[in-house]
């Protein structure tokens, strides 16, 4: 909770205020535990109901394809064809889970969580994550704060600039020479 809301402390000015605020307080504490866990929970949900959505959107109005042409004739019926195929690979799936989590719970859990937890110490399988490494060689390659956290924002939002830079009437290469 405090590595990435800690980056908004590079605010000038309204920094250490934005950090408080979303912390609920000085440090993180139990209500900002709390919130955190919320919102790490519900996330997930949000993001699969977005996806069911899309996917029924999607079966509605069909897609996009390389010429532009309406695909129309590409289109079949969501009910039944996939709705009984979904829902076989969703009831067995929840069957294996559910005999996995019934039959013998421990299998997959790891022994470092029946370790008492020690607030002091960080726990030697704690590790950066290899995803994060061009977020860290950002911020330790720029000294100033605030540079390093622009730099890893726009390194991001760079990636948004990709669509927009195909500009092309047709929307693949299969029809070009």
């Amino acid at each position: 909770a405090t590595v990435i809301t800690n980056l908004l402390s590079a605010v000038p000015y309204v920094g250490d205020a934005l950090v408080q605020w979303i912390w609920g307080g000085f440090s993180v504490d139990n209500a900002t535990l709390t919130r955190f866990f919320a919102f790490h929970f519900l996330l997930p949900f949000v993001v699969t109901a977005m996806m069911i959505l899309h996917l029924l959107f999607l079966h509605e109005t069909g897609s996009n394809n390389p010429i532009g042409l309406n695909s129309d004739a590409d289109k079949i019926p969501f009910h039944p064809y996939f709705i009984y195929k979904d829902l076989l690979g969703f009831v067995v799936m929840l069957l294996l889970l559910m005999t996995l989590a019934l039959f013998s719970p421990n299998l997959l859990g790891d022994p470092e969580n029946f370790t008492p937890a020690n607030p002091l110490v960080t726990p030697p399988h704690i590790k950066p994550e290899w995803y994060f490494l061009f977020a860290y060689a950002i911020l330790r390659s720029i000294p100033n704060k605030l540079g390093g956290v622009l730099a890893l924002l726009f390194s991001i939002l760079v990636l948004m600039l990709v669509p927009l830079l195909h500009t092309s009437k047709l929307r693949g290469l299969t029809f070009r020479p």
